[in-house]
């Protein structure tokens, strides 16, 4: 019933998925906790930085951002992040499209979780002479990050399905090798299914384990 599958690389694909999303939920991580700090912080023109950023990088298409990522940084500016190889250079600038995208939404679920965090936590923090920076990353951001655990596994496994958009700059993922298979074979049906079920077995671990993770450490108020 399987045959079909030989001659394809389907772990292989899936391998790159997984390494698309590990290193795309670090950047994005990196790159929203900043974010977040912006959006909170008191200097104005943090905060409108941070507020226009999420407003507008969360409403455009991530095919569009992948898209400008390859066309536009690459093609256009020149900028192959150091990646002699065609499909390296893809693979990083599909890394770097999915984390500017993530961080949008990142930045809001850490947000959120800095608003559960009692005002008096960081006015103690500045009575006692600490900078908003130490407040933020001692006090505020440890507790926020307890708190929206949860949401974060969401985020998570949505980009974990949003690699599939770094097909479109040739990346050869798994929607790249299932658009492949499926030009090539005429079992469309149990393509569809064997990829369907490579996600699900990418993506219901996830939220199974943070989900235990986010009840097990939530902060007691």
């Amino acid at each position: 019933m399987f045959d079909f599958l030989d001659g394809y690389d389907v772990l292989g694909a899936f391998w790159m998925t997984v390494k698309l999303t590990a290193l795309s939920a670090v950047g994005s991580l990196v790159w929203g906790t900043l974010l977040a700090g912006m959006r909170v912080s008191p200097v104005p023109l943090m905060r409108g930085f941070g507020t226009a950023y999420v407003n507008i990088v969360r409403n455009i298409p991530l095919t569009v951002i992948i898209l400008f990522s390859s066309l536009g940084l690459a093609d256009v500016f020149g900028m192959t992040l150091g990646a002699e190889d065609f499909k390296i250079q893809g693979f990083r600038l599909a890394v770097l499209g999915l984390s500017a995208y993530t961080a949008a939404f990142v930045c809001e679920a850490i947000r959120s979780g800095i608003n559960t965090v009692p005002m008096g936590q960081a006015e103690a923090a500045r009575a006692i002479g600490l900078s908003f920076t130490q407040t933020l990353t001692l006090i505020v951001l440890p507790q926020a990050f307890r708190s929206v655990i949860g949401p974060l596994a969401n985020v998570l496994i949505a980009l974990t399905k949003n690699t599939t958009v770094a097909a479109a700059i040739g990346v050869a993922e798994a929607a790249y090798l299932m658009k492949t298979m499926i030009e090539n074979e005429a079992q469309t049906l149990l393509i569809g299914a064997v990829f369907a079920f490579g996600f699900v077995v990418l993506t219901l671990p996830t939220g199974l384990i943070l989900g235990w993770l986010s009840k097990r450490l939530a902060v007691k108020r």
